[in-house]
């Protein structure tokens, strides 16, 4: 009997030739994979560097307002930021949400800037309870001012004192700052911020 090794030869070459594309479309994806892995490493490397740099500081102006500065001051490589966000956070690390029956809602309460200094609401934007800034462009090397003015105590706060009260509270306390920046082409950078706050000099009463 004649043994068919034309047909076998022809399958075993099918067979080598289909294991060889097999391994060849393995490795092709492999070295995608790895690709797609160094490029997200180095996106993730760069977006890292090009961080943006802040230098915010506080100057006090006449009675209860202030200026809040915000300079942009590096990385050079990024060169600019299309939108700047600045809102105003919690100063301190209390637990404020209502508990009580009557008390204030979680929307009042929501409202109310927990800190030092709040932006003057309709300044520069500014949102009517004077927590956030809305996005403005900025390039490296320039800044920005933004009026402040001080808190008020909440409505919900009983007492002839309630204004002392709220000022003691929140003495040698920093501005709490969340700034949130966006350029075309890159995920978003959140930069949180705290910014010491100069007290007002104690009027000194002679005689």
């Amino acid at each position: 009997m004649d043994v068919p090794w034309a047909s076998i030869i022809a399958g075993t070459t099918a067979v080598f030739s289909a294991v060889a594309t097999g391994g060849a479309w393995l490795a092709a994806r492999r070295a995608n994979s790895t690709a797609d892995a160094v490029a997200r490493i180095e996106r993730e490397r760069w977006h890292a560097d090009l961080t943006p740099q802040f230098n915010v500081t506080i100057e006090r102006g006449d009675g209860d307002r202030a200026t809040l500065s915000v300079h942009l001051a590096g990385p050079l490589p990024l060169g600019h930021l299309d939108e700047v966000r600045v809102e105003v956070r919690q100063s301190d690390d209390m637990d404020y949400t209502p508990r009580l029956a009557g008390g204030p809602t979680p929307e009042q309460a929501a409202a109310q800037v927990w800190g030092p200094l709040r932006f003057v609401p309709s300044s520069d934007g500014a949102d009517a309870n004077g927590q956030v800034i809305p996005g403005f462009p900025l390039r490296v090397g320039a800044g920005r001012p933004l009026a402040l003015e001080r808190t008020r105590s909440p409505l919900w706060w009983e007492g002839n004192d309630r204004e002392a009260r709220w000022r003691d509270n929140w003495l040698n306390k920093p501005m709490r700052l969340v700034l949130t920046c966006r350029r075309d082409g890159f995920a978003p950078w959140t930069v949180p911020y705290e910014v010491d706050v100069p007290q007002v000099p104690r009027v000194r009463t002679i005689g």
